[in-house]
């Protein structure tokens, strides 16, 4: 009886004393201060607003330059567009990587340029033929004023304030990825490469795919290169790429594949296929680091000190 008693007592006194040591310690860290730290924003590129006489409103525009340019023996630059180029797209992790590119000398340094999109049903489709598509999709078809936009008032305003070599390359995914195509067929001396990583060549009922022989076959394509990777979407959008890629074949235009449907899906393929592009396009020939040093030999041994 006594040992159940004292047992009780012990269970009520025991929250008390945790409470009154909770209010003790939190008491005590109220009264301890630390010396502010300064802050400062971490700034990776400066974002311009265009006021755009094609589209009728302000756009934003985010421009990254290799730091140095100044005393960078690689400047001028190609110049990178990134469709979906905002902040809250895809500005940071494709900007990363080139800027890995200008760190490591493992590929060429480059200026990016992310064009931020708004209703990218509106700016990244053509007009569809197919009366479904307008109906499924009623803000959709006005890619020709987008590129209009890209090729009268960005591209100028890139060439005129930043050190760029004339060299231009354009790069999205998904709906990017489906304006691209659509003008590498279209107009293919807007940009010199063209990176359309999972393009959404399902719209308009594979429309891209389809007419792909007409514009292969009216259109001049030298000097231009096409590098395509798609993941497991499979569907009406792999087929209107086999379109393209047969159509390719018969002009004899030269298509860089990659497939990386055995590892990434939709949602997860741009940032591992755009670094296998720049590796492949702009690879800089291996940094010559001089001779191996002892330490990273297996089983060498450092002269001893006289």
């Amino acid at each position: 009886m006594f040992r159940r008693l004292k047992a009780a007592m012990v269970s009520e006194v025991e929250p008390r004393r945790r409470a009154r040591f909770s209010l003790a310690t939190l008491a005590l860290t109220a009264t301890i201060t630390f010396p502010a730290a300064a802050q400062e924003p971490i700034t990776f590129g400066q974002s311009y607003t265009i006021e755009s006489e094609i589209l009728g409103e302000a756009r934003t525009v985010n421009v990254w330059v290799p730091p140095h340019a100044d005393r960078d023996e690689r400047a001028p630059y190609r110049t990178v567009y990134l469709i979906d180029g905002g902040t809250e797209q895809d500005w940071f992790h494709i900007t990363g990587l080139m800027q890995l590119g200008a760190l490591s000398w493992t590929f060429q340094p480059t200026i990016v340029v992310g064009i931020e999109t708004d209703d990218r049903q509106n700016e990244l489709t053509p007009l569809a033929q197919d009366p479904r598509y307008r109906e499924e999709f009623p803000t959709s078809g006005d890619a020709v004023d987008f590129r209009a936009f890209i090729t009268d008032e960005v591209q100028p305003f890139v060439a005129n304030n930043f050190p760029v070599n004339g060299q231009s390359t354009v790069i999205g995914e998904s709906l990017a990825g489906l304006f691209i195509v659509d003008t590498y067929l279209k107009e293919p001396a807007t940009f010199d490469d063209y990176i359309a990583i999972s393009p959404s060549l399902w719209w308009d009922d594979q429309r891209l795919g389809r007419d792909a022989p007409i514009f292969m076959a009216a259109n001049d394509f030298e000097g231009t290169r096409l590098y395509l990777a798609y993941a497991d979407e499979g569907g009406s959008m792999k087929a209107a790429i086999d379109l393209l890629s047969e159509a390719a074949v018969e002009a004899g235009i030269a298509v860089h594949y990659d497939d990386l449907s055995a590892s990434q899906t939709h949602a997860t393929i741009f940032h591992q296929a755009a670094l296998n592009a720049v590796r492949l396009l702009y690879a800089e020939p291996p940094y010559d680091y001089g001779e191996t040093p002892w330490y990273l030999v297996e089983g060498s041994e450092r002269d001893a000190e006289e």
